[in-house]
């Protein structure tokens, strides 16, 4: 019996030993890498990120490169704050998982009857789409990701409200596509049954628990810590430029998150032991199988010849499948003015990754995760970034964004009439401004708008340091005109899939006092009817039609009123030169009608 306890406790100590020497080995491998990883940095002129690797329940390696402020040589470590970008959704998508565990929301059901504030483009997508469409990203909705990027605003119900004019570009389920509105409502829905905000419970139910204290979902106390990163971009020659920080605000649940590499490697932690941290559960056991487990196809992720071991591309809940080379692994980037980041691990291996990177929209995510995935896993050393610069060297196609060469056409408005304000149900408001000799559109950034024929004009970026860059056309938009010929609206083709997207022009009041108003009042005669136009409380215009109501008028300037209550009809009063008014035309859709003036007897 001793000598069996003795092979027994042998045998322990021997697996202990070769578990700790394995481990070792490992941290040796990830050590070693250090050069590698510094190597890429300055190979891709990043400024600087930071990583850690999760093995299990203990991060064994977490390491800052470069710097989290370039001009100030502040170096990047592992606790410095970083925009997580959409590595958020797995995070929203836990809420909805906890919902699910206690039996308050069916992910089969649809959306609307749980968020009645929610309305899609038609009664279709109401009745048909699920919260588990809205999390796998199969409502049939493309991006329209340029409504809350260019027009943001802090409420969530004003973005929601939004995605009932979004027009759907497939039939719901039929495809995978990413959509942002769609994290956004399910973070109104969790607000929506827990009666707090999503802020809140983001705190509350996940970095609290998971000791993420430092982490955050909002710019103001992201900046307000004393370890963050600033953000940058490379330009065309290499040299790294500071990014301001752009403020997601309400589309937060998407895409708000600020946190470091230890505390991104606590998340990590949860999702490799089953959701449980420290032996409690965070995330639903149940709802972590079904988020890691495929929801829908993102492409065929056929095998290649050059890397036959990497295959399938599907997506979970808030998280991106794929097969790297014989092991399952689970993976989300992000991307927001001057970040990225991806987040992965391997669930069978017991394996997390996180890189944080301050640069935009930076491919090098990918090249860091799978450089550290191979020595961490034990795999052939594959040189993935020699591959990446190699592909630099191919010759980049220029034809797609090369403008058709037209003769110039002038503009069919004086300059100043296309300026005023522009708005559209689901993409916000545009402002159009007339500086100098110039039209400019005032949305979240600034665009100069560079004439390109007839009322077409070509969006152009305005930096606010560097001026505009006329070598990066943007897009065209076009300004269209109203059947009077007026500057009416304009189209901009802000989401490929579908029709242009049109913004209607919003009628600008213009002051006018009472001693202005009274030379428009009297009796205009208008065929064979009479039209009354008076003041009423000693402010506001009003016209009498014969059989209809009475119409408040609103003054645009110019002598010129639109009827309030009625789109695209107009009062053109003339007005010679001693100021006296002798006509007033009605601009109508159908047509224009002068009515002279007969008397100023109101």
């Amino acid at each position: 019996m001793k000598r069996l306890t003795f092979i027994l406790i042998l045998l322990v100590h021997t697996a202990a030993f070769a578990q700790k020497k394995e481990q070792n080995t490992i941290e040796n491998k990830l050590l070693a890498l250090d050069k590698t990883l510094e190597q890429i940095r300055n190979d891709w002129n990043i400024a600087g990120f930071s990583v850690a690797v999760v093995s299990k329940d203990k991060i064994i390696y977490s390491k800052g490169f470069g710097y989290r402020d370039l001009e100030k040589k502040l170096p990047a470590d592992a606790n410095t704050l970083f925009a997580i970008g959409s590595c958020s959704k797995a995070f929203t998508g836990t809420l909805i998982g906890q919902l699910v565990n206690e039996k308050k929301v069916d992910l089969d059901k649809p959306a609307v009857s749980y968020l009645p504030t929610l309305k899609f483009y038609n009664d279709q997508m109401n009745n048909l789409v699920t919260v588990r469409d809205m999390l796998a990203h199969t409502t049939g909705l493309p991006r329209h990701d340029l409504s809350w990027y260019l027009s943001p605003t802090h409420a969530k119900d004003s973005l929601l409200a939004r995605i009932q004019y979004q027009e759907p570009n497939k039939p719901i389920r039929t495809a995978w596509q990413y959509n942002n509105f769609m994290y956004l409502a399910l973070g109104c829905l969790d607000e929506q049954m827990t009666k707090k905000t999503w802020e809140q419970d983001i705190k509350e139910k996940i970095f609290v628990p998971l000791q993420m204290n430092r982490s955050n979902c909002s710019l103001r106390e992201w900046t307000a810590d004393a370890n963050i990163s600033l953000g940058y971009t490379v330009k065309e020659d290499k040299t790294i430029k500071r990014m301001n920080y752009f403020d997601i605000a309400a589309m937060s649940p998407a895409g708000a998150i600020n946190s470091s590499a230890n505390e991104m490697a606590n998340w990590l932690k949860a999702w490799i032991n089953d959701g449980r941290y420290e032996g409690k559960e965070v995330i639903p056991a149940s709802y972590r199988s079904e988020a890691i487990a495929s929801q829908s196809i993102i492409a065929a992720g056929l095998p290649g010849k050059v890397k036959p071991d990497i295959m399938f591309a599907t997506y979970g809940f808030g998280w991106m499948l794929a097969s790297y080379k014989g092991h399952y692994r689970v993976e989300h980037g992000g991307n927001i003015d001057g970040f990225s980041a991806s987040t992965s691990f391997f669930p069978t291996d017991s394996i997390g990754i996180v890189v944080l990177t301050n640069q935009n929209s930076s491919g090098t995510t990918a090249i860091i995760r799978n450089t550290i995935a191979d020595a961490v896993l034990g795999l052939k050393y594959y040189d993935w970034n020699a591959e990446a610069l190699e592909g630099l060297k191919k010759p980049k196609d220029t034809t797609k964004n090369t403008p058709e060469v037209q003769p110039l056409r002038p503009t069919t408005h004086q300059l100043k009439s296309y300026a005023g304000t522009y708005a559209n149900a689901g993409y916000g408001k545009l402002r159009v401004s007339l500086e100098n000799d110039s039209l400019f559109i005032h949305a979240s950034k600034k665009f100069w708008l560079k004439h390109n024929n007839f009322n077409s004009f070509d969006l152009l970026l305005v930096d606010p340091v560097e001026g505009i860059d006329t070598t990066d056309q943007t897009m065209r938009l076009q300004f269209n005109l109203s059947n009077n010929g007026d500057i009416s609206s304009i189209s901009m083709p802000l989401e490929p899939s579908v029709k242009p997207i049109e913004f209607v022009r919003e009628l600008t009041e213009v002051s006018v006092g009472e001693k202005e108003l009274e030379k428009y009042v009297g009796h205009y005669s208008l065929s064979n009817m009479t039209v009354k136009v008076y003041i009423k409380n000693n402010t506001t215009l009003y016209a009498l039609v014969p059989g209809q109501p009475d119409y408040e008028l609103l003054a645009l300037g110019d002598n010129k009123f639109a009827i309030k209550a009625l789109t695209g009809f107009f009062l053109q009063f003339a007005v010679d030169a001693k100021n006296k008014v002798s006509q007033v035309t009605f601009i109508q859709p159908n047509g224009n009608f002068p009515a002279k003036k007969v008397t100023t007897t109101p």
